[in-house]
């Protein structure tokens, strides 16, 4: 069984059938929102969701049919439909009434003002009737001042009620939270608004002021007698113009003092002076602005000033006779400021045209007080101590941890077995030490020399290394600067002195002799000569080298005859025995040379004849130099 009526059958009771296993009676929703606004809607289904059976119109054509005006009107007319509704939030969006008004604050304690009158602002919002008090910030009131009462719905009374803006209006009092407040005027807005809404409005009144600020605005009274400068001009006409003087305050007198940089400025505008630290990157001071601040110097004291409170009191004119002025800033010329003195030395241009204009002085000089560096410490090295070689020793000031110096890596390979290998003899006054023969090995590789002795059997001296491997300075120069031996200082008989022992090159092998002809521009012409002549000797028959030897040495003979001459007419001189042992008592190095004031020293001491021609004349043939002289020879002439 359906709810729907047959068809066919007329719509009359009794002809309908109700639905028995219908079970949802409910109506369904005809009101809703659309763009936030609440609407009616017309039904489309009955009651449990049947559908009604009519013409279903839209909303535009109802409207159309609301508004349609017949021709022929019987019965009364039906009336136009009202406005669509605005909300109050949008018709009143941003819209503000100002009121301007006043409230009187008590001062309780104050001996100056008894009360104080402060101005607001009320504003009233239109679109949902609140309210708030805004008082302007005045500067250097001393007041909380700003937003006094925020926005909210003020209360009107104890009832409940609040304010609205029927009842706001001008010359009216308003009590807001206990304080009255004097409503003095509006703006044009809210003025048109309350007329346009049939409120008539008060007559404006004067805003109230507040006595205390008034009174504060009236200028002090004055009780210095006028004088006839006009501070007023001279602000007015210098105003922004400073005199800039660069000085400099030298404290290397007292203890840890030092030379110091300022800059001194003179304002124009009330002759007051401030100092300036010119302060340096890495200087060590904290980073203060000014030494002093801004103030009038005093030039010349009263008198009577000793015990006037400085540390208290400011000092006036009643305690300076005369103050400092622009003409006392002279560059060139000391100043002292509060104790200091202070020299300048410099100014800025202004300060020059300032000088040139107003003083008429065109020629202020520009003086340099930077002082010079003093020149750099020279790096010594420390002395020698004769362990191990210089350049090793010297290694330990060079670094905290020493590394070895660098080598000449070029040399070493191409020098590597390299050796010149020299037959020497030693110079010796011990008559022990003439048949010894020495082998010198030169290192071409690293400069060094090693010394050998062949061994002789019954000789009484062990052979074997007589010198390891090492460098051997020259005698003549220093320790901090060595010069060592080098392959040109090897030629025959060349004198090689090995740490105090003197020995004389004799032979050398054949490998030298093609070294230096081979590497001729780096030996001396006499080096070249010796290296000649000793082939030729070895070319030259034994009576031939005799010859030559007795026409190039004469100087020899000579010798050897006046040492043959002393010694047959000083045979039985008591000295002879002890003479040798004298001269070696003092040559502790076994050189073979004493100084000269030591020979004549023991000659003295021994009673030898020093007197004689020909005693004088062999201490000039064994004369070594100016202060040396070789006893080998002189104790030959005592010899048998």
């Amino acid at each position: 069984m359906v709810s729907n009526p047959v068809h066919g059958l007329p719509f009359l009771p009794g002809t309908s059938f109700t639905d028995s296993t219908k079970t949802a009676f409910h109506r369904s929703q005809t009101l809703g929102y659309k763009n936030g606004y609440a609407i009616a809607r017309r039904p489309t289904v009955g009651i449990g969701g049947t559908r009604l059976q009519f013409n279903q119109l839209s909303q535009a054509d109802l409207d159309e049919l609301a508004n349609k005006a017949p021709v022929l009107t019987y019965g009364e007319p039906k009336q136009t439909p009202p406005a669509s509704f605005i909300p109050a939030h949008v018709a009143f969006d941003k819209k503000v009434l100002k009121f301007d008004a006043y409230f009187q604050e008590d001062v309780p304690m104050s001996s100056e003002e008894h009360y104080r009158i402060r101005q607001v602002n009320i504003y009233y919002y239109l679109e949902d009737d609140s309210m708030s008090v805004i008082e302007p910030v005045v500067e250097n009131s001393g007041l909380l001042q700003g937003k006094f009462i925020k926005r909210q719905r003020l209360p009107k009374n104890d009832q409940g009620d609040h304010y609205h803006w029927k009842d706001l209006n001008r010359g009216i009092n308003i009590t807001i939270y206990g304080k009255t407040f004097r409503i003095v005027e509006c703006d044009r807005f809210t003025q048109v608004f309350l007329e346009s809404q049939g409120i008539e409005l008060n007559p404006p009144e004067k805003m109230v002021l507040d006595p205390y600020t008034e009174l504060r605005k009236q200028p002090l009274r004055q009780y210095v007698t006028p004088s006839d400068f006009d501070q007023l001009k001279q602000f007015l006409t210098f105003d922004k113009q400073v005199l800039r003087f660069y000085a400099i305050w030298d404290d290397t007198d007292s203890m840890f003092g030092e030379c110091r940089k300022y800059i001194i400025h003179y304002y124009l505008m009330d002759d007051t002076v401030d100092i300036r630290e010119v302060h340096e990157r890495n200087d060590g001071r904290d980073p203060f602005p000014l030494m002093m601040n801004r103030q009038r110097m005093p030039k010349v004291l009263v008198e009577n000033t000793k015990n006037f409170p400085w540390c208290v009191l400011e000092i006036s004119d009643q305690e300076v006779l005369e103050w400092y002025t622009a003409k006392d800033f002279i560059v060139g010329k000391p100043l002292t400021i509060l104790g200091r003195t202070f020299f300048i030395y410099d100014c800025d241009p202004f300060t020059r045209q300032y000088y040139k204009e107003k003083f008429g002085i065109s020629d202020l000089p520009c003086i340099d007080v930077s002082k010079k560096e003093p020149p750099p410490v020279k790096q010594e090295l420390p002395p020698y101590n004769g362990y191990g070689f210089v350049e090793d020793s010297a290694q330990n000031c060079f670094a905290l941890i020493p590394k070895a110096p660098k080598k000449d890596v070029m040399k070493l390979l191409m020098n590597d077995k390299k050796v010149l290998r020299y037959l020497a003899a030693l110079e010796s006054p011990f008559p022990e030490d003439k048949g010894r023969r020495f082998v010198f090995s030169y290192f071409l590789a690293t400069d060094m020399i090693s010394i050998f002795e062949p061994p002789i059997r019954n000789s009484g001296i062990i052979g074997g290394k007589y010198l390891g491997r090492t460098k051997v300075v020259k005698p003549h120069s220093s320790a901090e600067n060595p010069i060592y031996y080098s392959p040109s200082d090897f030629f025959i008989g060349a004198e090689i002195e090995v740490f105090g022992h003197r020995f004389i090159i004799l032979d050398t092998d054949d490998y030298v002799l093609k070294y230096m002809e081979s590497n001729a521009s780096q030996y001396s012409p006499e080096a070249l000569l010796s290296i000649q002549n000793h082939i030729r000797k070895q070319e030259a028959p034994a009576e031939e080298l005799e010859t030559k030897q007795t026409e190039v040495d004469p100087a020899v003979q000579e010798l050897e005859a006046l040492i043959d001459t002393i010694q047959k007419r000083l045979k039985d001189h008591p000295c002879k025995d002890s003479i040798r042992e004298a001269f070696q008592t003092c040559d502790r190095d076994a050189s073979g040379f004493v100084d000269k004031e030591i020979f004549f020293e023991i000659c003295d001491s021994l009673k030898v004849p020093v007197d004689d021609s020909l005693i004088k004349e062999l201490i000039r043939m064994c004369s070594h130099g100016e202060d040396k002289i070789n006893y080998y020879n002189f104790v030959r002439a005592f010899s048998d």
